[in-house]
């Protein structure tokens, strides 16, 4: 940015503010004052003299990858530059904010670093921990080789054996092999390697393509791979600590956290996003095979059969999700939550539905098809459930086994007593170890389990809509078609619309074209990480990347 902007630090004495508005604040240079410089300005360097706007520190009240947009508060109100929430709101008052913003975010900007460099002496620890409170998570030591390996496992220090790994399958040397990692947690947790930092050869830059499809070089590529691994890496640069001291103070910082502060249960009261509401909906999970025929049946105790006289078996895939709310007493089902790239800011109800018609659309509807499913994704976006999984977990810790179908929640059943407890070998089990997938943030124990996940619809959508994390890539046209042509109908207006298989205009056809090269690419490299099964053909709506 320092080809196209400027910037300068100021403070409320220097850059004081007139009125309410937020078009009131006045630069004024020559006020002989010490300057707390907790303010930052900017200004495009092709704009007048002294037209210094001010960027707030971006907001990191909520977990949020996509684009950032100016208030539309503030649009509305025009002229007069008013926002209901003024300094709480998290959109961008304006273009220079969402600039300096997209580039913080990604690593590529410091505002720390604009005017002096940090001296050895800062503080190490306030580093790390401002780091780990930015990001929401913690550093760990994992195996490497069971990191890079092809599909990723995720195995720590075995607590039988400290020399090994917790791999049963392997038992690598921990202590030679392990690598730092970053995880984030905790309903989808997520793992980021952090390679090793080599001042002399390591370039502080993201790498272009680790954040689109994967880098092909890997950890021969001298680029960070992730903000967090750049973020770490000038980290050392500026302080010159080791790994070993970040993990210990990661650590030291998450287990001298009062309770309330760690992480929470989504669904228990008082919900782990600050002024949230709770849900007011009662939910259950029932047997799909008995729904199809008008019946309402859990599972039973065991969790292997329905309590029909059928005994269906009660299997991940073979579940239905139930909700009913105070106002409409009456069970509604609830589809998953649609995988989508950027997650709207809020649910619509579909179309068809608001007609009183059934939807006739092909693929998954993004739209909501009842007021319960709207409220419920809403939930699970604003909570960071993005899977129906997580949801069940949530569910089921809260209901079994005193489970009751009044959606009340029960209080666990008291502690046995210390001379009943008997220890189990299960209770000294390796957390989150097995098969890792770092698309969906799941773990699968076995080889079976991996397969069946990797062969779903919502794993597979997530390979191909995960794109351009950075923020990079944008898409203003139609999803792709089944023809790569020209409309042989687009003179005379095509009576399909929207709905054509064929490219409307030839900025259409050479998006589409390059959108069908980037996802191929992405399609390899999920099948080179073992993501894809090698025979597996069946990618619904995505299914034209076979096509020649």
């Amino acid at each position: 940015m320092s080809a196209t902007h400027q910037f300068l630090e100021a403070c409320s004495v220097c850059f004081p503010r007139q009125a309410r508005s937020i078009y009131s604040y006045v630069h004024k240079p020559d006020v002989s004052h010490h300057c707390q410089q907790d303010i930052l300005l900017c200004r495009r360097r092709k704009d007048p003299e002294g037209s210094w706007t001010r960027v707030r520190p971006i907001p990191f009240t909520k977990p949020f990858a996509g684009k950032f947009v100016l208030c539309k508060e503030l649009l509305s109100s025009g002229e007069v530059g008013l926002c209901k929430y003024e300094e709480r709101c998290t959109f961008a008052f304006n273009q220079l904010e969402i600039d300096v913003w997209t580039e913080e975010r990604r690593g590529a900007l410091d505002r720390t670093l604009l005017f002096q460099q940090p001296t050895l002496g800062t503080d190490p620890g306030a580093r790390v921990l401002q780091l780990i409170q930015e990001h929401n998570g913690m550093f760990m030591f994992l195996c490497e080789k069971c990191y890079d390996g092809k599909p990723s496992v995720i195995s720590k220090r075995c607590q039988d054996d400290r020399t090994t790994c917790s791999n049963p399958c392997a038992r690598h040397a921990f202590d030679t092999n392990k690598c730092l990692a970053y995880v984030k947690g905790p309903s989808s947790v997520s793992y980021r390697k952090v390679r090793p930092f080599h001042s002399s050869v390591c370039s502080l830059e993201l790498c272009r393509h680790a954040a689109r499809y994967g880098c092909q070089l890997e950890d021969a590529c001298l680029f960070a791979h992730s903000p967090v691994e750049l973020k770490t890496w000038m980290l050392q640069r500026d302080t010159g600590i080791t790994y070993e001291e970040i993990v210990d103070k990661s650590i030291k910082y998450h287990g001298e956290r009062e309770p309330d502060t760690k992480w929470k249960n989504p669904l228990s009261s008082g919900g782990r996003s600050s002024g949230s509401q709770s849900l007011n909906l009662k939910l259950k999970f029932i047997c799909p095979r008995c729904w199809q025929n008008g019946l309402i049946t859990e599972p039973d105790k065991a969790l292997q059969y329905c309590t029909a006289k059928g005994r269906h078996s009660w299997t991940k895939e073979r579940r239905v999700l139930l909700v009913m709310s105070p106002e409409r007493s009456k069970w509604v089902q609830v589809r998953p939550l649609p995988v989508a790239k950027y997650f709207p800011a809020q649910y619509d109800i579909c179309g068809h539905i608001l007609e009183k018609r059934k939807c006739n659309y092909t693929g998954n509807c993004t739209f909501a098809h009842s007021l319960e499913e709207k409220e419920l994704w809403t939930y699970m976006k604003n909570h960071d459930l993005k899977d129906m999984q997580q949801l069940y977990d949530v569910w089921l810790s809260l209901t079994h086994p005193n489970r009751k179908t009044n959606g009340v929640t029960l209080a666990p059943p008291p502690a046995p007593a210390v001379d009943k407890c008997i220890v189990m070998p299960t209770d000294f089990a390796e957390p989150m170890s097995g098969f890792y997938c770092r698309l969906c943030g799941r773990h699968s124990n076995s080889e079976r389990q991996w397969q069946r996940h990797i062969s779903t619809e919502t794993h597979k959508d997530r390979v191909f809509t995960c794109e351009g994390e950075d923020g990079s890539l944008t898409w203003s046209h139609r999803f792709p078609g089944l023809r790569f042509h020209l409309c042989p109908k687009l003179d005379s207006e095509c009576p399909e619309g929207v709905c054509c298989d064929y490219a409307h205009s030839p900025e259409e056809l050479q998006e589409w074209t390059e959108r069908r090269d980037y996802l191929r690419r992405k399609l390899a490299k999920a099948r080179e990480d073992m993501l894809i099964t090698p025979h597996d053909v069946d990618f619904g709506k995505f299914n034209f990347l076979l096509q020649d």
